[in-house]
């Protein structure tokens, strides 16, 4: 009982802690985007303007935004590569990436290493021990990053668009081998994780190490490689466009209708196309260029498309061998044997000491309360049981589906 406890306490406060963080860090990042694109050239200032409001600008500066925030007035400069000499004050940027992907894989080992016959392996895919796919998931995370970081320290990244191209198939190859070897639900993780580590490698690997080399510059009293900001600023603009997806990958979770369903691999790679189209439209508001209002067609398209991609239901649904119509009955017998050993008063299953969610079907009244509930999670998808651990058929989710769609 006491694992169990502090395993769901452990899960909850790394989650409250991965999301704080996460938001610190996503709403910094898009902060400092648009403060790049809104900023005024120093050469676009007019010379004579009213009152205080100086027209001219510190050597070096690429340009200013002025902002409203909070009952005050904010004037910000962005030097092209650094200042001439250190300021005394200087903030960093960085803890909240780091805090972001320490507590996200914290709580990725809790829920999904060591819970893994449950959320990590599915058997009916591919039959793995929880060791096999927790070493599987930790390796490829490992590998999808150093083969992101080779490409882009070969030059490959200095090519935007055949470079974006390239990483999109590559990250949706990836995406089709993970729905072949983990669950559905690991699958659509194990993505959003690799996206999350490249993420924050980009801020540890490279943009830190090169503001620390143009300060350590400055205080010998040379001038700094105006490379660093260059290279480093490239890594952030990839982190702005990979933002949306991996957002909607680290939430999925909780809706099976996208990870445990016949095309979820092709529904991923729709949610990685749509995240940088619907940054491109804010970019280029921001920029003060025209807004491409075209954007929001695209991504009604993709929704549209992901809704019936959704509703295709589960992989290998057989019904040659069901019954013209289906009966509560029947219903009531695959739910007792395949699901009520865990939504039960008190569940049976090792591990579980009160009922997922509180969703009890160990009785017919239980059954019929949550039936609609258990369509989406058994009969339209296959994410319950969990890992399908007590190996519900393939001929049961296309009855539990017949009865469903029969009682409406």
């Amino acid at each position: 009982m006491w694992g169990s406890v502090i395993s769901e306490w452990a899960s909850l406060l790394l989650r409250w802690l991965h999301v704080v963080a996460a938001i610190a860090w996503i709403g910094s990042s898009f902060y400092f985007i648009a403060l790049d694109l809104t900023l005024r050239p120093k050469d676009d200032l007019p010379s004579d303007l009213p009152g205080d409001l100086p027209g001219d600008l510190p050597d070096g500066v690429q340009g200013e935004a002025w902002q409203v925030h909070g009952g005050g007035f904010y004037r910000i400069m962005k030097y092209l590569v650094a200042p001439s000499q250190m300021p005394d004050e200087l903030t960093w940027f960085k803890w909240e990436a780091y805090t972001t992907w320490l507590s996200g894989f914290a709580l990725m080992v809790v829920v999904y290493y060591l819970e893994a016959d449950l959320f990590l392996v599915d058997k009916s895919i591919l039959d793995l021990t929880p060791f096999q796919a927790g070493l599987f998931s930790f390796l490829s995370l490992a590998l999808a990053w150093l083969l992101y970081e080779a490409a882009c320290r070969s030059g490959l990244a200095q090519r935007e668009l055949p470079f974006a191209i390239g990483g999109y198939l590559f990250l949706v190859a990836l995406t089709y081998a993970f729905t072949h070897v983990l669950s559905g639900r690991g699958a659509f993780n194990q993505i959003g994780a690799i996206i999350g580590t490249i993420m924050v490698a980009n801020v540890f690997a490279l943009i830190i190490p090169n503001q620390k080399k143009i300060v350590a510059s400055l205080i010998a009293g040379q001038a700094p490689d105006p490379k660093l900001g260059k290279a480093s600023k490239e890594r952030s603009v990839h982190n702005n466009y990979l933002t949306l997806p991996v957002v909607v990958l680290m939430i999925s979770n909780h809706y099976p209708l996208l990870y445990a369903t016949r095309f979820n691999w092709i529904i991923v790679a729709i949610i990685l196309a749509l995240g940088p189209v619907i940054r491109h439209f804010f970019n280029a508001r921001h920029a003060g260029r025209k807004s491409p209002w075209w954007v929001w067609g695209v991504a009604a398209l993709g929704v549209i498309a992901i809704l019936f991609l959704s509703a295709a239901g589960p992989r290998d649904v057989k019904i040659s061998a069901l019954p013209a119509q289906p009966t509560l009955a029947n219903v009531e017998e695959i739910v007792m044997s395949r699901c009520s050993m865990c939504h039960a008063a008190e569940p049976v299953w090792a591990g579980i000491v009160t009922a997922p969610k509180g969703i009890l079907l160990d009785a017919p009244e239980h059954i019929h309360r949550n039936i609609r509930l258990i369509g989406r999670v058994a009969a339209w998808s296959n994410a319950m049981p969990p890992g399908n651990v007590t190996e519900m058929t393939s001929e049961e989710r296309a009855m539990l589906a017949a009865y469903i769609e029969q009682a409406n």
